[in-house]
């Protein structure tokens, strides 16, 4: 259960980092030797590359909200995969708001003690473009859309 708390720690971190443009809390869920690989989106190898990948994201994409679910964690000893569900809300710079969805297929490691990802792959089922969405209420942050 430990295990399984960490793990589902770690996939919500990811989500939050992303969310919240938080380069220090993205470099805290990785191992040195992990891949980050989001086919469309961009990959980043290592720590320091994965959150390079993501500032070039947030060029592009500088609003984000992700919905991970259905988390189908599998655990062996100090190795665990996972498959998560993920809907997410984007406002792309050229395309605006766009919704999109698919799967993640993670690897995990326990290396002295501590639970990091050593890899992420997103299945892309989806990318719909949101065509005169706007929020009519809501955070400040959101307000540019």
């Amino acid at each position: 259960l430990e295990s399984r708390a960490a793990i589902e720690s770690l996939i919500s971190a990811y989500a939050n980092a992303f969310d919240r443009l938080d380069p220090d809390l993205l470099r805290t869920i990785w191992h040195a030797d992990a891949v980050l690989d989001l086919p469309g989106f961009g990959e980043g190898a290592g720590p320091e590359g994965i959150v390079a990948m993501a500032h070039n994201s947030w060029r592009k994409m500088p609003h984000m909200h992700h919905w991970m679910a259905n988390p189908l964690i599998r655990i062996e000893g100090d190795v665990a995969t996972a498959t998560v569900a993920a809907d997410c809300l984007f406002h792309d710079i050229e395309k605006g708001p766009v919704q999109v969805s698919g799967l993640y297929h993670d690897c995990f490691e326990r290396r002295e003690g501590q639970w990091l990802f050593t890899k992420r792959r997103f299945e892309l089922h989806f990318l719909t473009p949101l065509e005169n969405w706007k929020p009519i209420a809501g955070s400040e942050t959101f307000g540019g859309i």
